[in-house]
């Protein structure tokens, strides 16, 4: 996907969805890298690509904090804080 399109993408969605894609590109990314510890990967660009994207999603998630009047630092802490909560089941 282009990169403009993802960003596109990204903007259409809410922080929660943010949090969603985020946990499934690092699924991904990790399961990039054990392909190519295993010598089965054969795009090899596509672990940086999916790095790249990761750090896309963690701006966008930063500038809806800017834009709700927080510091890009808490709204950072926040998703990641309901990122783990999502991931234990909630609480």
């Amino acid at each position: 996907m282009k990169s403009t399109k993802f960003l596109k993408s990204l903007d259409d969605k809410s922080v929660e969805e943010l949090n969603v894609e985020l946990v499934n590109t690092k699924k991904e990314l990790f399961n990039l890298r054990f392909q190519n510890a295993t010598n089965q990967l054969d795009n090899t660009a596509r672990i940086n690509e999916v790095r790249k994207n990761i750090a896309r999603i963690l701006t966008a998630i930063s500038k809806r904090g800017w834009s709700n009047g927080e510091q890009p630092t808490r709204a950072c802490r926040k998703a990641k804080r309901n990122r783990l909560a999502s991931a234990k089941g909630g609480r």
